[in-house]
């Protein structure tokens, strides 16, 4: 599973976990996340603009 991070606030989407909060489940890609999904904490950056990092261990 893969993380993905917001280059303006440096929020980080894991697909391990998903983000309860924003209502995804532990597991969701973040492919399926919907298209018009922006960074939950600053809402500046689209999915788009969010870059794949290594995945913490």
């Amino acid at each position: 599973m893969n993380c993905y991070q917001c280059p303006d606030c440096g929020y980080i989407y894991n697909e391990a976990k998903g983000d309860a909060h924003e209502g995804y489940p532990s597991g969701m890609k973040f492919a399926g996340l919907p298209e018009e999904f922006v960074c939950p904490d600053c809402a500046v950056r689209y999915k788009e603009d969010f870059v794949c990092i290594e995945t913490p261990q």
